[in-house]
């Protein structure tokens, strides 16, 4: 993998950037669908590229305990499996242990956890995940880490960063020991954590950098902090981290989100809000985030969002959409998760163009402007 940083925005540190891999390009800011267990729910991988998407995520815990990956790896890895020719990135599955199981052990040698699915336990190791990633054969893979929880006390922060830090050593040095092994090369990503405390951020993210990774990731964010705690951590770890590789920030991914993480130096983004608010009826257009639920939209003879063009904008009006939903029929969810994706992966391509021109501090202003409308904010708040 390689990173090229090809312009800078001059009002802001947004940067455009361009990640080579062995299955891509990939141009940044980036959005990544989640496809937890290698599908973006309701969608096929021709809905994923006719939306523009480039990189997609998988998950590690769940795709070990279903299908498995040994089995994954005798039918071609993720890429054959799935059939998405196109970069993958697969996650740790350490936030699903510690956020799925109610039975864990932490321990110096990894996490015993039991399954949510049939109670079965199981160990990660940080060596037994690099394992089953290369196994997998994502592009870009992470290592196994503690996500604290927020609150969270700062004596326990303190040892849970410095064993991730030791989990990511060990889990370097076990990727170089199966580096050959996978169908193709893959790069090796650093999880910086230390919970919502400045000192251990630093600390965290300066002894990644020491061990040499391929990119970086801010986790351990977006979980119940505070925007202004989340926005100061994003803009002191940055200042740790290099700025020729890329920097990606786990897990957050509203709007507003996305577009200030971009104005602060980040440059890639998953989250399952796009998927999992639209199977729900909560369905995001320029204007805002609407309920499309709601009793307003009924009789609705216009499109979702004008300016979109997935196949729910160009063939269907709100009241269908709503119909859809109230009826309970499966193209509901489907439109909505596919309209979804579309504007998020589209938002990420709406930046790139700005920061490309050098006016992104003014799109992200007339954006914010249109999207934060009083409509909006009360549809938000139902």
């Amino acid at each position: 993998m390689t990173f090229e940083l090809i312009s800078k925005d001059p009002g802001s540190k947004a940067r455009f950037g361009r990640i080579s891999t062995p299955h891509g390009d990939i141009d940044t800011p980036v959005f990544m669908p989640v496809g937890t267990q290698a599908t973006v729910k309701t969608l096929t991988p021709e809905d994923l590229v006719a939306a523009g998407t480039k990189i997609m995520l998988g998950n590690t815990y769940h795709l070990f305990l279903r299908p498995g990956h040994e089995l994954i790896h005798r039918m071609g890895g993720l890429h054959g499996f799935m059939n998405w020719p196109h970069p993958i990135l697969t996650d740790s599955g350490g936030y699903q242990v510690f956020s799925l199981s109610d039975l864990k052990t932490i321990k110096e040698e990894g996490v015993t956890f039991q399954s949510h699915i049939d109670g079965a336990r199981h160990l990660f190791t940080p060596e037994s995940v690099m394992e089953v990633e290369t196994a997998l054969g994502a592009d870009i893979i992470m290592p196994l880490d503690e996500c604290t929880p927020y609150p969270c006390a700062y004596e326990y922060a303190e040892k849970s960063q410095a064993m991730t830090l030791r989990w990511a050593m060990r889990s370097k040095q076990r990727f170089s020991e199966l580096e050959g092994r996978g169908r193709h090369p893959q790069a090796l990503f650093g999880i910086v954590q230390g919970s919502t405390y400045e000192d251990l951020r630093v600390e965290n993210a300066q002894a990644l950098v020491d061990m040499a990774f391929d990119g970086y990731a801010i986790g351990g964010l977006s979980i119940g902090e505070p925007k202004s705690t989340m926005g100061g951590l994003i803009d002191l770890t940055l200042a740790c981290l290099p700025e020729d590789q890329p920097r990606y920030l786990m897990g957050a991914g509203t709007p507003e989100d996305l577009i200030d993480a971009v104005g602060r130096g980040l440059d890639m983004f998953d989250c399952v809000i796009p998927s999992r608010e639209g199977r729900n009826g909560a369905l995001y257009t320029q204007n805002g985030r609407i309920n499309i639920n709601n009793a307003r939209f009924k009789e609705d003879p216009a499109p979702l969002d004008e300016t979109c063009s997935c196949y729910a904008c160009r063939t269907f009006s709100k009241a269908y959409l709503r119909h859809l939903y109230h009826t309970g029929e499966m193209l509901g969810p489907r439109m909505g998760t596919l309209h979804n994706i579309y504007f998020f992966v589209g938002l990420a391509g709406q930046m790139r163009k700005a920061i490309s021109e050098g006016r992104f501090v003014k799109w992200s202003e007339q954006f914010l402007m249109r999207y934060r409308t009083e409509k909006n904010r009360k549809e938000c708040d139902q």
